[in-house]
């Protein structure tokens, strides 16, 4: 099919590409005064992630033996095979693909920098991550207050509500009333679970409300979230786990890494009972990942900055497409 007139244009104005230029060029200074390694891991990995919100691509190779591959949804993994090995502190700057991921915000491919820091703590690495977002936003962040909040904080602030305690069936009323269809409490037949009643009212209510003039960190996400964050020793409810926030726009994920393979296996091991509960396809384990784990992850934090959203707010730009030189729809 020919393509509409203006299809072969960037979505992006040249302008907005060559301010994206400086922006990566600042971000590998920013890593090269630190002495922290640029890596480059394979986009097509063997496994899919077994977190039940993000949806990795799969992709068939002419000619390639009946194996499953899979795009990247973050070189989180492959990293942590490097760490494992001995690398020392290491970044990467790379795309990154996940389905069903489109919108004001969104792009299917996307940009992550992702980077892990040896013996620091979750603190330390926000502290670094502001001061990389306050370079890469330069004049805008001039009058950006620092924020620093817990997850709790944060719900009881925006909707009254505490996470940790609040019963689902609050919290599925709380979603219903932010518009979420027929959130039936969690545990009955066809019911919402807890998890996706909170993630729907970060998305909805909380999240858009964070980061109005600052740049809020949000920390102690429930321990039911932490992905493959430690739980924090001093409220085993909670994780060692943060995001960033701006203008209402998620900008960073954060952990202080679970180097427990066991423990990790569990994790991935629940993620695969819920997929079969929600009908959604099981994802094979990573035994690379956990192998590495095994042998051992050394201490570290770990964060992934979504590098397009950033250089929307430096940009000034409204849509993430303002500044992707092609989004997927005309890839």
């Amino acid at each position: 099919m020919k393509p509409a007139a203006a299809d072969w244009q960037p979505s992006a104005s040249l302008a907005n590409l060559r301010l994206r230029a400086r922006l990566l060029a600042r971000t590998r200074q920013f890593f090269a005064h630190r002495n922290v390694l640029e890596v480059d891991t394979p986009a097509m990995v063997n496994t899919p992630v077994s977190d039940l919100h993000i949806h990795s691509a799969r992709v068939s190779l002419t000619g390639a033996a009946n194996v499953p591959l899979y795009l990247h949804t973050s070189p989180e993994y492959a990293m942590k095979r490097l760490l494992a090995c001995g690398s020392g502190d290491v970044y990467q700057v790379c795309h990154v693909v996940r389905g069903f991921e489109s919108g004001r915000l969104h792009n299917p491919e996307f940009t992550l920098v992702e980077w892990y820091r040896l013996g620091i703590t979750l603190e330390q690495l926000m502290d670094e991550v502001e001061e990389l977002v306050r370079e890469l936003l330069d004049a805008r962040a001039g009058p950006l207050r620092s924020e620093r909040i817990s997850y709790r904080e944060a719900f009881v602030r925006e909707l009254h509500l505490d996470p940790l305690e609040t019963a689902t069936a609050a919290l599925a009323a709380a979603a219903r009333d932010c518009g979420l269809q027929q959130p039936a409490a969690a545990g009955t037949a066809g019911g919402t679970d807890r998890d996706t009643l909170l993630e729907f009212l970060m998305a909805t209510r909380v999240g858009p409300r964070l980061g109005a003039g600052a740049l809020t960190f949000v920390h102690g996400y429930p321990a039911s979230q932490a992905a493959l964050a430690r739980l924090d020793p001093r409220d085993p409810r909670t994780a060692r786990r943060f995001e960033l926030y701006c203008a209402g726009v998620e900008l960073a994920n954060g952990f202080h890494e679970l180097a427990a393979a066991a423990e990790q296996r569990q994790r991935f091991e629940q993620d695969n009972r819920a997929r079969v509960e929600r009908g959604q396809p099981v994802a094979p384990l990573d035994e690379r990942l956990l192998a590495a784990l095994d042998h051992g992850l050394p201490d570290c934090a770990g964060v992934a900055l979504g590098f397009d959203r950033v250089a929307m707010l430096a940009a000034g730009a409204a849509r993430i497409d303002e500044v992707l030189s092609f989004t997927t729809a005309r890839a």
